[in-house]
């Protein structure tokens, strides 16, 4: 049977492919002549039936740069097919140049003998396809990041703040649900809505407070139950409002801070802001970690901008507390001079505070075995025995010297507690430490001074009691009677020193409890030191000068200053004896008056100069115990003090001395 008069011509055939929905178009030549294409194509390329029988280039002159003009020459000249996915094209369609995306096919028609003769052109477009998964995958992303700013919260939380837990166990779920919701999205295709509608549903559910805020007029498009009690505010007012209408408190400090994400892009995350809160009428100062981050559209603007906060208030409060407590702490410890540490009894590692390095003037932190190294050798058995009674009392209690090599000469304090595991054993000891070197030198001084004292007092008691024992014998001998008024003498000056070195003790009493009151006169100092002086360069032989302004009048205790300038006489005598004089020059100086008294004895080394006004110090300069309890200068520094003046002195080894004070006039 012959169907040859049923066969389709060419012309036929290419119209009754022309019919077909899927865009399709025969090229011919090198050129990509357009011999025919359907209306689906012609369509694609914004074009109308013009453009049948020109050349591609010619047809669509926007396709020059783009690969597709090359594609179809390499197609007719070589053979072979090419094809694309999500390719994208920029074609001018209702005038406007757009970028379109397709999946394509150019496919060389052969014949027999396999040279190409014409070319399918097949074309899918795909861009609503692709600008889907485009904005899919940028809520994916946000998801992502929301997700885990999410997480990061929950662990900030969970950490600072016990009372949170239950929060902290609130942000876990919602952290588990985002991850799940991110699988189930990224396995999603094309369902947008609802990937917003889970979204809202988790903002809703989350136990942080979430505002998502339309970027381009500020109106609130979604806010859950936890930003409402945040920021004290009911469901309605966030109803048509602005942002910065419903918290007008905020505005002021954090308008142009979201404005600034809107137009960077770059998300702000603020960390324990404090915040002023109008809740329920009142004014509350909150303190709140936040976070503004932009979403975006599409177009790669920011279309949006979601608000996670949470209020951490009394997890700031609490932590300022603490602060504030060590702050405390650490004064305490610096104003007492205490060491602080921490030994672990099983490693010896050890950790100290305060001022332990200063004590033991250390520069590195130490351990158990090198704390031993630096007590005194003579001193490490006394330590050793106190860790040994430590571990079965609980407590540790010693004084210990420092070695010579750190600190030599400094004592110290340790005392302790023993802490120990749930099986009873001694795990670590907490303690202090104490320079108590001045507490140590104070109770030498306090014994000093009773031995010297004791030596002071006994010494003319003996003498007393032995010239009344001896008048006693010859009392009743006439030829002896001669001898009664040197021994009646004798006795005077044993009485007289005993009743100085008890006035001295009296004396040291009363400036201690503040007793000695100042009786204040009008007289001539020079009158004073001269009535001073007679009796001393007459017993001593000495030659006191007096310079100076001899007729000048001060107004002072004309009893006190007699005690200064006589223990300053009495020591040039004393400890300058090869004097043969000693002048006295009194000058003034705006509103004081300066007294200085110099004698050219062997003056006083310089590192005994500094102690010369301490309490019970005593200068022996010969190389043998001086006389006197060690109160004298102690007592007139007390006396010049009083006055309101300064005491003070000048001296150098070979060349002599001079001790002055000074008084307000």
């Amino acid at each position: 049977m012959d169907n040859s008069a049923h066969l389709l011509t060419d012309k036929q055939l290419i119209d009754v492919l022309c019919m077909g929905h899927q865009p399709m178009a025969v090229h011919v030549s090198e050129d990509a002549v357009i011999q025919a294409a359907n209306d689906a194509m012609i369509n694609v390329w914004g074009k109308d039936r013009s453009v049948i029988g020109k050349s591609l280039e010619d047809a669509l002159p926007e396709l020059k740069g783009q690969p597709f003009i090359d594609m179809f020459k390499q197609v007719w000249n070589e053979g072979v097919t090419f094809s694309g996915t999500d390719t994208p094209a920029n074609l001018i369609v209702d005038g406007e140049l757009q970028t379109f995306y397709f999946d394509f096919e150019y496919r060389p028609i052969k014949d027999a003998s396999g040279k190409t003769y014409a070319i399918l052109h097949s074309a899918t477009d795909v861009t609503e396809r692709y600008h889907s998964r485009f904005r899919e995958q940028r809520l994916i992303e946000e998801l992502t990041a929301t997700n885990e700013e999410l997480t990061a919260s929950n662990e900030e939380v969970r950490a600072s703040n016990e009372e949170l837990a239950a929060i902290n166990e609130e942000l876990q779920a919602i952290t588990e649900e985002l991850r799940l919701s991110e699988e189930f999205l990224q396995n999603i295709n094309n369902d947008l809505k609802a990937s917003e509608t889970r979204f809202r549903q988790l903002i809703k559910q989350a136990p942080v407070g979430i505002c998502l805020i339309n970027a381009d007029d500020l109106m609130v498009q979604e806010v859950n139950d936890a930003y409402l009690q945040l920021v004290g505010r009911p469901r309605e007012l966030f109803e048509n409002h602005t942002i910065w209408e419903i918290v007008p408190e905020a505005a002021q400090t954090y308008a142009p801070v979201m404005n600034g994400v809107i137009e960077t892009g770059i998300a702000f995350n603020a960390r324990e802001h404090r915040v002023t809160l109008t809740r329920e009428g009142t004014d509350e100062d909150v303190f709140i970690n936040f976070v503004y981050d932009p979403i975006y559209g599409h177009d790669e603007k920011v279309t949006a901008i979601l608000v996670i906060a949470i209020e951490v208030t009394d997890m700031v409060i609490a932590r300022k507390k603490i602060e504030e407590a060590e702050q405390r702490s650490r004064l305490a410890v610096d104003a007492a001079g205490i060491g602080i540490f921490d030994i672990d009894l099983e490693t010896g590692a050890a950790v100290v505070a305060g001022k332990f390095n200063e004590i033991f003037d250390l520069e590195t932190v130490p351990n158990q075995d090198s704390i031993e190294t630096l007590i005194h050798p003579d001193d490490r058995q006394i330590r050793a025995t106190a860790h040994t009674e430590a571990l079965r009392t609980g407590h540790l209690f010693y004084e210990a010297r420092l070695s010579p090599e750190n600190n030599g000469a400094h004592w110290i304090r340790a005392q302790g507690k023993v802490l120990y595991n749930d099986n009873n054993k001694a795990e670590r000891i907490l303690g202090t430490v104490l320079d108590i070197t001045a507490y140590k030198e104070l109770q030498q001084q306090k014994d000093d001074f009773i031995s010297i004292a004791s030596h002071e007092l006994k010494t003319p008691i003996t003498s007393l009691k032995a010239s009344l024992q001896l008048m006693d014998r010859i009392k009743d001998k006439p030829e002896q009677n001669a001898m009664i008024p040197k021994l009646i003498m004798q006795s005077r000056k044993s009485v007289e020193r005993v009743s100085v070195l008890v006035e001295d003790l009296l004396n040291v009493s009363r400036l201690q409890q503040s007793d000695i009151r100042l009786n204040k006169s009008n007289f001539i100092l020079s009158q004073l030191v001269n009535a001073v002086a007679n009796p001393i360069s007459i017993t001593a032989k000495h030659r006191i000068i007096i310079t100076g302004e001899l007729e000048l009048q001060i107004f002072a205790d004309e009893h006190r200053i007699d005690q200064v300038i006589t223990n300053f006489l009495n020591n040039a005598v004393k400890y300058a004896p090869s004097s043969e004089t000693i002048e006295v020059d009194i000058t003034t100086d705006s509103d004081f008056v300066t007294l200085s008294v110099t004698d050219h004895g062997p003056g006083i080394p310089l590192e005994k100069q500094a102690h010369l006004f301490d309490r019970y110090y005593r200068v022996d300069q010969s190389g043998h115990q001086g006389s006197g309890l060690g109160l004298g200068l102690y007592i007139c520094e007390e006396i010049i003090g009083r006055h309101g003046g300064s005491i003070g002195v000048i001296s150098q080894e070979g060349e002599g001395s001079t001790f002055w004070f000074r008084l307000p006039l």
